[in-house]
């Protein structure tokens, strides 16, 4: 039998989505974050979806060709960057932007032939990954000014590490200010457009939206701030992953459950059988107790989550039969709070399901 999971993507969740996160930021400009397969939620149709952006965000200089292919021509940025003069050959065939964040990439760009590319100068102001640090902007800028591989205006970038803590006085909250501070302090007087924005910096913090906004996870959907699930900002989860149940078995009180037989029964109860695992993609390390919808009501994961089935305590839903469905996460069930309950984060869950789920468009 066809293992029955699914992964259900709302194209008008991300339309709507995408409406949200320009209305927080109006007047800027929207760079469409779709690396990682569109957060595990299809490169080609997130981007198809998100068409109205004025851009889009890939890690790889591969994902830029699978947009073009759809026939989508906005300017697309790769994160990452290139390492070599064929990486350049390739981001002009595809019309593509490059962020500069090491000397290397100075140095081809300083030497480059062929036609100039547009670039992104990216200023490590505290998250300490990639980036020129704060007293190197002007000479770098400067540079990239000079060189013949450079076309048009440079737009002046940094990434924030903690903005999904808006509250400036707690410990963490307090470093987006540090980090604008420094951002501030580094592009003073230069010329180009800015861009400092992710989807938290968006939802939270005003002051970074620059000119460029770059939302990513916002637009599926999703929130990384503790505690607050999308909805709560007027956002739409865009995929429901489900399954069914293969089997509804007796119990008899003390029966243990699963490998390691980590789980036991506390009185006599229905045990579901549902067809998923982490070879789909649903984390092995959910505990027992976190939250799933049989038939639309409310029940929980019991015993260690298997590669490919999961067990589930059915009291309460005495009425529950092989066949059916069971919702892992979606409009009803956040999301977020699954996460939470597997000591991740959302994007974690959406970017982790594996081939063998069919994905559906809706």
């Amino acid at each position: 039998m066809a293992r029955p999971i699914t992964a259900t993507i709302h194209t008008d969740a991300l339309r709507h989505n995408l409406g949200a996160m320009r209305a927080r930021a109006p007047g800027r400009q929207l760079m469409a974050m779709v690396k990682a397969d569109g957060y595990g939620h299809g490169l080609e149709t997130a981007a198809q979806a998100l068409r109205d952006a004025d851009a889009f965000g890939v890690a790889a200089i591969e994902d830029a060709a699978r947009i073009r292919a759809v026939g989508l021509d906005q300017p697309i940025l790769v994160l990452s960057g290139f390492d070599s003069a064929a990486d350049l050959n390739l981001l002009r065939s595809l019309r593509a932007d490059a962020i500069v964040h090491h000397d290397a990439q100075l140095d081809l760009l300083e030497q480059a032939d062929g036609a100039p590319i547009r670039v992104w100068l990216k200023i490590d102001t505290g998250m300490h990954r990639l980036g020129f640090a704060p007293e190197r902007v002007r000479e770098v800028h400067a540079r990239l000014q000079a060189a013949r591989g450079v076309h048009g205006d440079i737009v002046l970038m940094t990434h924030f590490a903690s903005s999904d803590e808006f509250d400036p006085h707690a410990r963490s909250g307090a470093q987006t200010p540090a980090q604008l501070r420094a951002f501030a302090a580094a592009t003073e007087g230069l010329s180009g457009p800015r861009s400092l924005a992710n989807s938290a910096a968006v939802l939270g913090w005003a002051d970074a939206h620059g000119d460029w906004i770059r939302p990513g996870g916002a637009l599926y959907g999703m929130s990384v701030v503790a505690g607050r699930p999308g909805a709560e900002f007027g956002l739409r989860p865009a995929m429901t992953f489900e399954t069914r149940l293969l089997a509804v078995n007796r119990l008899r009180k003390g029966d243990r459950v699963g490998y390691s037989a980590t789980w036991e029964a506390p009185e006599d109860l229905l045990l579901g059988v549902a067809a998923v695992g982490y070879g789909d993609g649903y984390p092995r390390l959910a505990p027992a107790g976190t939250p799933v919808l049989v038939n639309g009501r409310a029940a929980s994961v019991v015993g260690r989550v298997s590669m490919d089935l999961m067990t589930i305590d059915l009291r309460g839903i005495d009425d529950a039969r092989a066949g059916d469905p069971v919702t892992l996460w979606g409009p009803a069930l956040p999301v977020e709070t699954v996460a939470e309950a597997a000591g991740t984060i959302s994007y974690a869950l959406t970017c982790g399901i594996t081939r063998r789920v069919r994905f559906v468009n809706a």
